[in-house]
């Protein structure tokens, strides 16, 4: 098969012939028909995400295709099965082996490039607001970074649950996709000041303290506005550092406003929660099937230009969703 593996943290992967994986016991082969593309891609490439492979790898986490081989003790997967799955890594390639405890066949009317464009953003956004924030009708959600992939799935996530949402984005044009895809109110962060302007759109909807909810990829200086915009016994919900500074929590605002700051790593959540994970996941599946949630997919990429489609997210000038299909 061709795949995309890097055999260092910290260098460029090469397109190469690899072997075809195997399925051990539990386990399935997925011939690839799209990977998402997500910034955790730039994180594992320089071994600074959450898990670190031992050896040479491809990058990719979330994936559609057709079951193409089954392992021992797999009944409930067939081979020619259309399916969805979240490996560890592996997905910039043709092929990649998953355990089958983590394959979830696609009903009928979702396409394999929105089968793999929704998992981990819309995942993400779907069980860190509903699930860990708790958010409820009548909360003022506060989305940064609300034009990328992962922070337009929670501005629509947000509305699905009854929120308001506030959203920030840099430039005219990401606040027009913001507010596009649902967003009440849009900060661009690049001529406003998020503080000021959040306190201002909070007050004229009768609740001067401040927002609800904050969900925030980006950290660094959003992290330390969004902790001056927020009510009390306000959750801060942090995604991710896309703006490449993990932000020092001053615990003293969070003691005197009662605020939660409340760490997601979804893929660690769904492996600490299975029931959780099924109940969430056929949740977003009815609704992108009935057509609730649209995944927002900018651009698609032939299997060798993958790294083009990287640097895009790297240089943060992608909106929506990136999808890398290997036909």
């Amino acid at each position: 098969m061709k795949a995309w593996i890097c055999k260092a943290f910290g260098e460029t992967p090469a397109l190469v012939d690899w072997a075809d994986p195997q399925p051990g016991p539990g386990q399935v082969v997925i011939d690839i028909a799209a990977c998402g593309v997500n910034f955790a891609d730039t994180l594992i490439l320089q071994g600074k995400y959450q898990k670190r492979p031992d050896g040479p790898f491809s990058p990719g986490f979330e994936v559609s295709g057709t079951v193409h081989a089954v392992g021992e003790n797999v009944d409930d997967l067939h081979i020619g099965d259309r399916v969805m799955a979240m490996p560890d890594w592996g997905g910039f390639a043709q092929k990649v082996v998953v355990p089958a405890s983590g394959v979830v066949a696609l009903p009928d009317g979702v396409d394999m490039d929105g089968a793999a464009a929704f998992q981990i953003a819309y995942g993400t956004s779907w069980f860190g607001l509903k699930y860990r924030a708790g958010v409820v009708a009548g909360d003022i959600v506060l989305v940064h970074g609300a034009a990328g992939g992962v922070g337009l799935t929670a501005v629509e996530c947000a509305k699905l649950l009854g929120a308001t949402v506030i959203a920030t984005a840099g430039g005219a044009d990401k606040c027009r996709i913001a507010r596009d895809h649902g967003a009440d109110y849009t900060i661009d962060y690049k001529v406003e000041n998020i503080r000021d302007r959040v306190r201002e759109i909070a007050t004229g909807l009768g609740r001067p303290a401040g927002v609800d909810v904050v969900y925030d990829p980006v950290g660094g200086d959003v992290f330390d506005q969004s902790l001056r915009c927020v009510a009390p016994g306000a959750r801060i919900l942090l995604i991710g550092f896309a703006s490449g500074t993990v932000p020092q929590i001053p615990a003293n605002i969070l003691l005197v406003k009662n605020v939660a700051a409340i760490g997601f790593y979804f893929g660690a959540y769904l492996a600490q929660n299975p029931d959780i994970a099924r109940q969430g996941m056929g949740e977003l599946l009815d609704l992108l099937r009935d057509g609730r949630i649209t995944p927002m997919i900018s651009a698609t990429y032939s299997l060798d230009d993958a790294m083009i489609a990287l640097d895009a997210i790297r240089n943060r000038t992608a909106t929506g969703k990136l999808v890398i299909r290997m036909d």
